[in-house]
C-alpha cells in the first residue's frame, strides 16, 4: 500500500496524513468513505451466523420503564431465540466476522495502514429501530461503517467515566454530547480509543465495527512475564543459587537479602534478553484466540508451480529476527526472510516467489498448509 496515495475510504486523505492528524487524536466523519455500499451479509445470513458455535454473539434488549432497563445475554441464538423484527430497541452484536466470511476479512484488509498487531476484528451490529448498546466508552480505537439503514452517533471526549450501577452493561452515567451524526450506508466515523459514543439505530440498520486493540500494560506483562518462563532456563542459564559466606542465623523464617538479590538478576537476564522478549511478543500477537479452529489439509508437496495465499484467519508477523505464525515463531535471514515478510504483509506468493524459496522453507510451508493456515 502506498500510504502517502490519498483514499476514498478516508475523505481523501492519505493513511500518512490520517495517521498523522487524526489517529488516537481526534474524530474523523467521511461521507460515502465507501460509495453504494451494501450489507456483505443480508439479515437472513446474519442470523444464520448467530446461530453458530463458531460465531461470538450478543443480544442486548433496552426495556424502557423497568429496572434495570437492559437485557443482555451471550449466544450462540437460534432465530426462535431473538426478539421479533418488529419489535424495537434491540441489537445483535457477532464479533469477528472477518474470520467466517472471506469477503469481510477482504473488507477489513482495507483498513492495513494501521499495523496488523493493532487490529482485532470485524464486528456487524444489527438492530432494530431504537437498538443500541447506550453510551459507553471504549478500549481501542475504532471504524464505524453504516453498511445499511440509518445510525444517529453522538459523540465526546466525555471527562465523567462513572458508570450506570447495576446494569449489565457499561453504560455512561453521565453521558455529555459534544457533536451529532447520522450515517447513511456508506458513511464512516471514526473515533479514537476512550472516545464516547452513543449509537441509536434510526430504523432497522446494519454497522459495521473494525476495531483496532490496545493492550493493557499489566496484560502485556502476564502474557510476556507466561511465555518468558517457557523459556527461562535458555534465556538466563541453569547457574543455581550459592551461599558459601552464608552466617549461621537466629532468625531461620527471614529470606536472606542475598538469595533476593539472586532472584532479581535472574529476572533481569531474562527481560534483558531482546531476542526472548521480542519473540515473546510476536508469539502472543499471533495466538488465534479461542475461538478459531483450522481445517488440516491432506499431507502433499508445496511445489514451485503454485502460489500459496494465508487463510482468512490466519495471523502472520515479523520483527528484524523471526517470522510469527499462529502464535509460533521462526528464525529468519536472507531470501528466505524477505519472503516470508512479503506473504506476511501480503498474505499471498505467487509462483515466481515460490521458485526461489530454499528446501527448509518449502518443507514450512508445507507444514502450514497441512495444518490448514495457508491455502
Amino acid at each position: 500500500m502506498d500510504v502517502n496515495q490519498p483514499l476514498p475510504l478516508l475523505g481523501g486523505l492519505s493513511p500518512q496524513t490520517f495517521m498523522t492528524q487524526y489517529w488516537q487524536k481526534k474524530p474523523l466523519l467521511v461521507r460515502q468513505a465507501m460509495a453504494n455500499f451494501k450489507p456483505l451479509l443480508d439479515r437472513s445470513e446474519l442470523f444464520e451466523l448467530a446461530a453458530s458455535e463458531d460465531a461470538q454473539s450478543r443480544l442486548v434488549i433496552q426495556e424502557p420503564g423497568k429496572v434495570p432497563g437492559w437485557q443482555f445475554k451471550h449466544g450462540p441464538f437460534e432465530r426462535r431465540a431473538l426478539p421479533a423484527l418488529k419489535r424495537p430497541d434491540w441489537t445483535l452484536l457477532i464479533q469477528g466476522v472477518d474470520l467466517q466470511h472471506d469477503a469481510v476479512h477482504d473488507l477489513m484488509n482495507q483498513f492495513r495502514f494501521v499495523p496488523d498487531a493493532r487490529l482485532d476484528d470485524l464486528m456487524i451490529s444489527f438492530a432494530t429501530d431504537g437498538g443500541g448498546v447506550g453510551p459507553h466508552y471504549d478500549s481501542y480505537d475504532v471504524f464505524l461503517l453504516q453498511a445499511q439503514g440509518r445510525r444517529r452517533w453522538r459523540i465526546g471526549r466525555q471527562e465523567d467515566k462513572t458508570l450506570q450501577p447495576d446494569v449489565p452493561l457499561k453504560i455512561l452515567a453521565n453521558f455529555e454530547p459534544e457533536e451529532e451524526f447520522v450515517l447513511e450506508p456508506g458513511d464512516m466515523l471514526y473515533l479514537p480509543l476512550l472516545y464516547a459514543h452513543d449509537g441509536i439505530a434510526l430504523g432497522e440498520c446494519m454497522t459495521y465495527s473494525i476495531g483496532f486493540r490496545s493492550p493493557g500494560r499489566g496484560e502485556l506483562a502476564r502474557e510476556l512475564l507466561q511465555r518468558l518462563a517457557e523459556d527461562a532456563e535458555d534465556a538466563v542459564g541453569v547457574d543455581v543459587y550459592r551461599d558459601p559466606e552464608q552466617p549461621a542465623v537466629s532468625q531461620p523464617g527471614e529470606i536472606p537479602a542475598t538469595m533476593l538479590a539472586f532472584a532479581q538478576d535472574a529476572l533481569q537476564a531474562a527481560l534483558q534478553d531482546p531476542d526472548a522478549l521480542g519473540r515473546a511478543l510476536g508469539e502472543y500477537l499471533t495466538e488465534p484466540k479461542a475461538s478459531v479452529w483450522f481445517d488440516a489439509a491432506e499431507s502433499g508437496e508445496t511445489s514451485s508451480d503454485e502460489s500459496v495465499r494465508l487463510d482468512r484467519r490466519t495471523k502472520m508477523m515479523f520483527d528484524a529476527q523471526h517470522i510469527f505464525i499462529n502464535g509460533e515463531s521462526f528464525t529468519a535471514s536472507g531470501h528466505d526472510a524477505t519472503l516470508m515478510r512479503r506473504l506476511a504483509n501480503e498474505r499471498y506468493l505467487n509462483r515466481q516467489d515460490l521458485a526461489k524459496i530454499s528446501p527448509q522453507a518449502q518443507s514450512l510451508l508445507k507444514t502450514w498448509r497441512e495444518a490448514g493456515w495457508l491455502h
